[in-house]
């Protein structure tokens, strides 16, 4: 069984600005719209990060989940982990493994080559867990959330080269970790005081919230091969933290060498 992140949704008040913004700081770019997100009351645009996605969602209607999940954490931040298992039998396992653990399906489509299933992120505790699958079964390649292919041209890593790991955060991050463990089939390790479990090609970090949020999805590890350019990119826009961090849409974006 293989599960690898795909994609990591951030939830923002207002969709351009944070847009420009990511765009701007991290050397990214738009590459889809999709207006499917429409039903749930918000928009969207996505943004090739390697050959895996950054999605923000933005609420156009009051009363939304997305407008509530703002009002809960106090702002911009970080919202869903949606991942691509290798089978439609892996993905079925990982709804299973929730399902016995107590965690509610919040929305769930089966189609004949393509399924999602998302999971409660009250019950996850920090963020929606997605699983998709579908019949290609390409991990670099066709993406249904991105529009399946034409993305491609979209991509670009001469500032950022991809994912390394997410900083989910709560008040027990063991029993959050353990949780995340038992729900995907996959060993927890320690790491000095961190909780870790590796996807296939990044590690989920379980960590204590200390910044008075709550608990969220708090940070990204972002592989970089241009440091000064994101570094100067934040500054001008008011997200500069340190060398090694900069924060934008409400998130911790820490950066490492590629």
């Amino acid at each position: 069984m293989t599960i690898q992140l795909r994609q990591i949704c951030l939830v923002a008040r207002r969709l351009q600005p944070v847009i420009d913004d990511l765009c701007a700081v991290f050397g990214i770019k738009p590459c889809f719209v999709d207006p499917g997100v429409g039903v749930f009351g918000l928009e969207n645009t996505l943004m090739p990060v390697g050959r895996n996605f950054l999605e923000v969602v933005a609420p156009v209607q009051e009363h939304t989940a997305g407008g509530r999940y703002l009002d809960r954490r106090g702002g911009d931040g970080g919202y869903m982990v949606i991942c691509q298992a290798s089978s439609k039998d892996a993905q079925q396992a990982v709804r299973q493994r929730g399902l016995d653990a107590g965690v509610r399906v919040a929305h769930e489509s089966d189609r004949e080559t393509w399924n999602i299933c998302q999971l409660h992120p009250r019950d996850m505790v920090a963020a929606f867990l997605e699983i998709d699958w579908d019949v290609n079964n390409d991990f670099n390649g066709n993406w249904h959330p991105a529009g399946g292919t034409g993305w491609e041209g979209a991509v670009t890593q001469a500032v950022t080269q991809d994912y390394r790991g997410v900083e989910l955060q709560g008040e027990d991050p063991v029993g959050m970790a353990e949780l995340w463990g038992r729900v995907t089939g996959l060993p927890v390790e320690r790491d000095g005081a961190a909780l870790n479990i590796a996807l296939n090609n990044v590690t989920l970090r379980f960590v204590e919230a200390t910044d008075g949020r709550g608990p969220g999805l708090g940070g990204i590890d972002l592989a970089v091969r241009d440091r000064t350019h994101i570094l100067e990119a934040a500054r001008a826009r008011g997200g500069y933290v340190s060398d090694d961090r900069v924060d934008v849409c409400g998130t911790r974006w820490y950066l490492q060498d590629a």
